[in-house]
């Protein structure tokens, strides 16, 4: 009922199309940009409910409060507390480790405003973990999720960072002002 419905909604009523070439094994992280909207977890959390996939995802602790906090962490939310230096990514890489099916939806900007600098958490857990990163691209202009590359972590972090960025450029955010790769 709820694939249904998600699917009805997000394709029918909203017009997106998603094109999905990569294939998704039991573990990987989805890194998801550009993000310069609130409308991008609402896309995401239909797009999810369509396709049938339980992500979990990191969002600031400053949006777990009640009664939000349950809610979040129902859809699959994992508190980030960026002032404290805390050992997340080795957490979620063992996490994903010991798991059977590990799913972690994560925006590199790390907020909606532009960021030139991207976080490299995502990359880091991906590669401590031994899992693939899918780069899933949100359009808002042409309407379309597009996921066409996977990343395999080699330790290169410069290059391959180089080369997401790159994968990403030309997506248009809800706010494509809000969007930048930086020095690519």
């Amino acid at each position: 009922m709820w694939k249904s419905f998600c699917r009805w909604l997000l394709y029918k009523q909203m017009g997106w199309t998603a094109n999905i070439t990569e294939a998704h094994p039991n573990k990987f992280i989805i890194c998801l940009a550009p993000h310069t909207s609130n409308w991008d977890f609402l896309i995401g959390q239909l797009y999810s409910g369509a396709e049938g996939m339980k992500s979990n995802f990191l969002m600031k602790k400053e949006w777990f409060f009640w009664p939000l906090g349950s809610l979040f962490r129902s859809l699959g939310g994992i508190p980030v507390w960026r002032s404290k230096h805390t050992s997340m990514t080795d957490n979620l890489a063992e996490t994903a480790r010991q798991a059977r099916q590990f799913m972690l939806c994560i925006t590199p900007e790390g907020t909606r405003s532009p960021n030139p600098e991207w976080k490299k958490g995502f990359y880091y857990i991906a590669q401590k973990a031994e899992i693939p990163i899918l780069l899933y691209g949100v359009d808002y202009e042409k309407r379309l999720i597009n996921c066409t590359k996977t990343i395999i972590p080699n330790g290169d972090i410069d290059a391959q960072m180089k080369e997401i960025k790159t994968y990403f450029k030309d997506f248009k955010g809800k706010k494509p002002e809000n969007f930048t790769t930086g020095d690519i």
